[in-house]
C-alpha cells in the first residue's frame, strides 16, 4: 500500500510539467488573441479583460501545482516555459 501512494507522489511533478505545458498553450494562445485584439484598436476592455484573466488563471494554476509540492511547482512552470518556447516558434519569434 505504501508502494502505491509513494509512486504516485513521485508521479506527481511529471504531471505538472506536463499539465503546466498544456495550460502554457493555451496561456499563450491567449497572448496572441490580446495582441491582435491591441493592434485591432477597437477598445481596450477586451484586452484587459483577457490580460486579468490570463494573470488569475496563472496565479490559480501555479498555486493548485504548489499544493503538491516543490517539484511539482518547478514543473509546472518548466512546462509552462516550455509553451513558451514552442509558441514564440510557432510565430517566428526568438526563444
Amino acid at each position: 500500500m505504501m508502494g502505491t501512494a509513494s509512486s504516485w507522489v513521485s508521479g506527481a511533478p511529471v504531471a505538472a510539467g506536463l499539465a503546466g505545458f498544456v495550460f502554457g498553450l493555451f496561456y499563450f494562445a491567449a497572448v496572441e488573441r490580446t495582441a491582435v485584439l491591441l493592434t485591432a484598436r477597437k477598445g481596450l476592455l477586451g484586452p484587459i479583460l483577457l490580460t486579468l484573466g490570463r494573470v488569475a488563471a496563472a496565479t490559480l494554476f501555479l498555486a493548485f501545482a504548489a499544493r503538491f509540492g516543490d517539484a511539482s511547482l518547478l514543473s509546472a512552470f518548466c512546462g509552462l516555459l516550455l509553451a513558451r518556447i514552442v509558441a514564440l516558434r510557432k510565430v517566428g519569434g526568438a526563444t
